[in-house]
């Protein structure tokens, strides 16, 4: 099971829906997420946001972006990559569900940019020091 079925039941499970019927479980999972395969990224569609924040009531950190930020497609892969929670992208903001990447977004005054910069040059020096 990868990360996107188990947040698939637990959303499922928090809204007071039927988590055990798998049908209705992989269809959610289609609906939610953007980018289905298990290496893939946690953006969630508006039916996911939705869900996750009207039905099933979760916590979220809404953070602005930057007024001349724009999101390109290195931007949306960064995303992928580094946020570890699912997240919601708008043209003005980016919501989260984990406090921690909010947090961190928070100190990059919402500039992904910069944040995805950070990020693959930690891990590059990373991978130099244990390889």
């Amino acid at each position: 099971m990868d990360v996107k079925d188990q947040l698939v039941q637990t959303f499922m499970k928090a809204a007071g829906d039927d988590h055990t019927d798998e049908r209705k479980s992989k269809k959610n999972k289609v609906d939610w997420f953007y980018n289905i395969r298990p290496d893939g990224g946690l953006r969630l569609t508006d039916f996911g946001f939705k869900y996750v924040t009207i039905k099933a009531d979760l916590k979220s950190y809404k953070v602005e972006f930057p007024k001349d930020f724009s999101i390109t497609p290195q931007i949306l892969l960064w995303l992928d990559n580094f946020i570890e929670s699912p997240y919601y992208i708008t043209k003005k903001t980016i919501t989260v569900f984990k406090e921690s990447s909010a947090f961190e977004l928070y100190l990059f005054s919402g500039d992904i940019r910069k944040y995805g910069y950070n990020k693959a040059l930690a891990r590059r020096l990373n991978q130099n020091d244990n390889g």
